[in-house]
C-alpha cells in the first residue's frame, strides 16, 4: 500500500505560468483587471476536460467562467496503452476552447493538470508535448497523491463539521481517489489535507471499469462482477481505515459525475442543475432507489434521462458499481454530494499560496 502520511498538498509550487512560451502572464494593459487577479483550474481526466476561472472573494472565490467537454481521452485504455488519434483529436479542440477563455479572461495565474490516461498511456508525453506544440499550452502530469489530495482540497468543505470522521472519494474516468479525513476541521480555511490519515488511489474508473465489463447492456450479474472488482482492489485502504465508520456524526463525501448524476436523478430533475445538487445530502436507502432504478433501466431509458445523456449512458452503471463498493466497505447512513473538486482544490491552493484571504482582511 502506498504512503499515505498526512503532508500538506504535493504541487503547490506549480501555477505560476500556464503558457509554456510565456514569461510574463500578467497583462500589462489593464490595470484594474491585474487587481481583479483571475485564476484558472483545468482537470484533463480519461473522460472529461474541465476548465474553472476565478476570482478571489470575501470568502472563498467567485467563478466567472467555466468549460467542460466529455472527451474520452482515455477511450480505450482498459484494453490497450495508447491514447487513440480521435481522442486526442477531440481533447486538442476542447484545450483550445479553454486556452482561448483563459486569455479572454486575463488569467495570470493557472494551473493545468492531467491525470490517470497521461500517466498509464505509453504515449502520454508525446500528447503533452502535442499540446505544447500546437497550443502553447503547459500540462503537468500528476501522481495519484497530488490527485487524490487536490480532490480533498476542493469538496472537504461540504464534510459535516460536527463529524469527527469522513470518508472522501472521487469517481473518475480511470482511477478512484479515496482519503480519511480523521478529526474535526479547526476553521472554515485550514488545510483540509492536514487531517488526511489515510489515502489510496484505486486503478479504476469509469471509462475502464465499462470498457472491461460492458457498459451498454449490463445485467445484475455483470453489475455485480464490477463490484467485486473494486472492492478487491479497495481491500487495503478498508482495512487500514477500517476504523473511520466508528467516530462520531461519521459520513461519506463523494464528488464525481456519478454522485452528482445519482443525485439528480434522486431529485427527479428535469435539467441538472449544480445549485440542486452541490451540497445535498442523501439518505442509503434513497441511494439504493435510484441505483436499482438504473440497473433495471436499458441503454436508452439510461441515455434518455436528462441526468446523464447519451455520452455517458454507458458508464453511469460503471460508477455505481465503484460507489456501491465503497459503500459496502464503509457503510453510512449519509453521504453527502459535491459537484466540485480537483479544480477547486487547484483554486484553493494558488489563493491560499497567494494569501488572497488575509491580504483581503486587512484592507
Amino acid at each position: 500500500m502506498r504512503d499515505r502520511r498526512a503532508d500538506p498538498s504535493p504541487g503547490a509550487e506549480s501555477g505560476s505560468s500556464w503558457l509554456s512560451g510565456s514569461t510574463d502572464t500578467l497583462p500589462r494593459k489593464d490595470v484594474k483587471r491585474r487587481a481583479m487577479r483571475s485564476y484558472a483550474a483545468l482537470d484533463l481526466g480519461t473522460n472529461n476536460c474541465r476548465l474553472l476561472i476565478a476570482e478571489p472573494a470575501h470568502y472563498g472565490f467567485r467563478v466567472t467562467d467555466a468549460f467542460s467537454r466529455i472527451v474520452r481521452l482515455g477511450e480505450g485504455l482498459g484494453l490497450g496503452n495508447s491514447l487513440s488519434d480521435d481522442a486526442i483529436e477531440r481533447t486538442i479542440d476542447a484545450l483550445r476552447v479553454c486556452r482561448d477563455k483563459m486569455i479572454a479572461k486575463d488569467v495570470i495565474r493557472a494551473r493545468l493538470v492531467a491525470t490517470e490516461a497521461c500517466r498509464l498511456a505509453r504515449n502520454g508525453a508525446s500528447f503533452i508535448e502535442r499540446v505544447r506544440s500546437d497550443l502553447d499550452l503547459d500540462l503537468e502530469i500528476v501522481d495519484r497523491k497530488t490527485e487524490a489530495y487536490l480532490a480533498v482540497t476542493g469538496c472537504a468543505a461540504l464534510a459535516d463539521p460536527k463529524a469527527q470522521s469522513v470518508i472522501v472519494f472521487d469517481i473518475g474516468g480511470g482511477s478512484t481517489e479515496i482519503a480519511w479525513l480523521d478529526g474535526q476541521a479547526p476553521h472554515a480555511f485550514a488545510d483540509p489535507c492536514k487531517r488526511i490519515r489515510a489515502w489510496d488511489s484505486l486503478p479504476v474508473g469509469v471509462v475502464t471499469l465499462a470498457e472491461r465489463h460492458g457498459g451498454v447492456n449490463v445485467t445484475p450479474e455483470s453489475f455485480e462482477g464490477m463490484v467485486e472488482e473494486v472492492s478487491e482492489l479497495l481491500m487495503d485502504f478498508a482495512l487500514v481505515a477500517a476504523e473511520a465508520g466508528r467516530a462520531n456524526h461519521f459520513h461519506l463525501l463523494g464528488t464525481s459525475g456519478t454522485v452528482t448524476t445519482v443525485g439528480g436523478i434522486h431529485l427527479g430533475l428535469a435539467r441538472y442543475d449544480r445549485r440542486k445538487v452541490d451540497g445535498m445530502w442523501m439518505r442509503n436507502g434513497e441511494i439504493s432507489t435510484v441505483m436499482h432504478r438504473l440497473l433495471h433501466s436499458n441503454f436508452q431509458q439510461r441515455a434518455d434521462n436528462p441526468c446523464i445523456g447519451k455520452e455517458r449512458a454507458d458508464l453511469v452503471l460503471a460508477g455505481c458499481a465503484i460507489l456501491e463498493a465503497i459503500r459496502r466497505a464503509f457503510p453510512s447512513d449519509r453521504l453527502r454530494i459535491a459537484d466540485r473538486g480537483l479544480r477547486e482544490g487547484i483554486l484553493m491552493n494558488m489563493m491560499r499560496e497567494d494569501s488572497v484571504w488575509r491580504e483581503g482582511s486587512q484592507r
